[in-house]
């Protein structure tokens, strides 16, 4: 990963940007996932500013471009909701979705959350080794949404 690759909390001038970075990958998602839809396309920049102000929001920027962002809900006093998590395509695979996990990481700790959530399509197998590589787990399966998706969990002590 570049070292000028800096992961910060989203700010309100992300949002354009965000928006375009996840339908960029949810694009890719509903391809590899082999369905025809997910919510994540039909977002708007109004749901991309509640989450900023509502939701733990995180980038990785470089010069002032948003290179890979990811969305992060706490629900209770000890769980969180991982969502709307992309990098450009042209960037997978360099370190920046792992630096923004690793951000995530320290925000749960911050918050004292115990357990981060997140669903994925259990059919890329790419995604599942990358969220097994950053300790996350298989919970569960279910069809709630069409496709086979995959409740994966992190346990922090």
């Amino acid at each position: 990963m570049n070292d000028n690759i800096v992961i910060r909390s989203a700010k309100i001038e992300d949002a354009h940007d965000i928006l375009k970075i996840t339908r960029q990958a949810f694009l890719s998602y509903i391809k590899l996932a082999e369905i025809s839809d997910t919510k994540a396309l039909h977002e708007t920049i109004e749901d991309v500013l509640y989450d900023i102000n509502n939701k733990i929001v995180i980038v990785a920027e470089d010069a002032g471009q948003i290179l890979g962002c990811v969305r992060v809900e706490i629900t209770d006093d000890v769980n969180a909701y991982l969502s709307r998590f992309g990098v450009k395509s042209y960037l997978r695979n360099g370190g920046i979705g792992k630096a923004i996990i690793k951000a995530v990481d320290e925000k749960m700790t911050e918050h004292g959350i115990k357990k981060l959530w997140l669903h994925t399509s259990s059919k890329i197998s790419s995604l599942v080794r990358f969220y097994y590589g950053r300790g996350f787990y298989i919970d569960s399966t279910d069809k709630s949404n069409g496709y086979i998706r995959a409740l994966f969990c992190k346990e922090y002590k």
